[in-house]
């Protein structure tokens, strides 16, 4: 029986678990390379040590000058679910909408079909990605993405893709009313992939699957 292995981020307090210690390990690697937080306290502190300056003992400071700037949790930016996100490919056309009447549908269960492409067809898009049918939101949604795909119908939102991903090609979509979770990562930087298989790798629902181009 696997036994979940954790590790906590000493700068940003992210917990990252698996069961698999080496897909542990990728994880904290990549996380450790990412880590707003962490990027943050290296050059704050190098900038401390080149530009530190002995404070005047004649004058009071208005405010303290040694204060801790304050450190921003990592966490990948939500895409509002009827708004367009700024930068990324979020200019492309939307024809998908995340509401609707179909509210009686039930999570799925993992994997993602590998060889959906022969099964589905495209119904439409939602800020220059591809959706693959059927869709009947809130409760259905479909596959979503080309190259970087996840099931949304499967997806639980726990945050493992967004994680590892190292170019940073998902963000928060908000989906609410879907029975499998309200958030889904949404691949709205899917032409950065490097196809490093991260994402498809540590999804504990498996619903991701990356096509390589050509």
């Amino acid at each position: 029986m696997s036994t979940l292995s954790e590790y906590i981020c000493d700068d940003c307090g992210s917990l990252l678990g698996h069961s698999n210690p080496l897909t542990l390990q990728s994880m904290k690697e990549v996380h450790n390379q990412l880590c707003v937080a962490k990027r943050q306290r290296l050059a704050a502190e190098s900038k401390g040590a080149a530009l530190q300056q002995p404070q005047q003992q004649q004058q009071k400071p208005a405010a303290p000058s040694q204060s801790t700037p304050q450190l921003e949790q990592p966490t990948a930016q939500r895409v509002p679910a009827a708004a367009a996100t700024t930068g990324g490919s979020g200019s492309g056309s939307t024809t998908i909408s995340l509401t609707g009447s179909g509210t009686n549908y039930s999570k799925m269960e993992g994997p993602i079909d590998p060889s959906f492409k022969t099964k589905r067809q495209p119904v439409g898009s939602f800020q220059g990605i591809k959706v693959w049918g059927p869709v009947d939101p809130p409760g259905q949604l479909g596959i979503w993405g080309t190259e970087v795909c996840v099931d949304f119908d499967i997806c639980i939102a726990d945050g493992a893709c967004i994680e590892a991903c190292p170019v940073n090609v998902y963000e928060w979509l908000e989906t609410p009313g879907h029975p499998a979770s309200e958030k889904k990562p949404f691949m709205i930087r899917e032409k950065d992939c490097i196809f490093c298989m991260a994402c498809e790798n540590v999804c504990p629902p498996q619903c991701v699957k990356i096509f390589q181009k050509g």
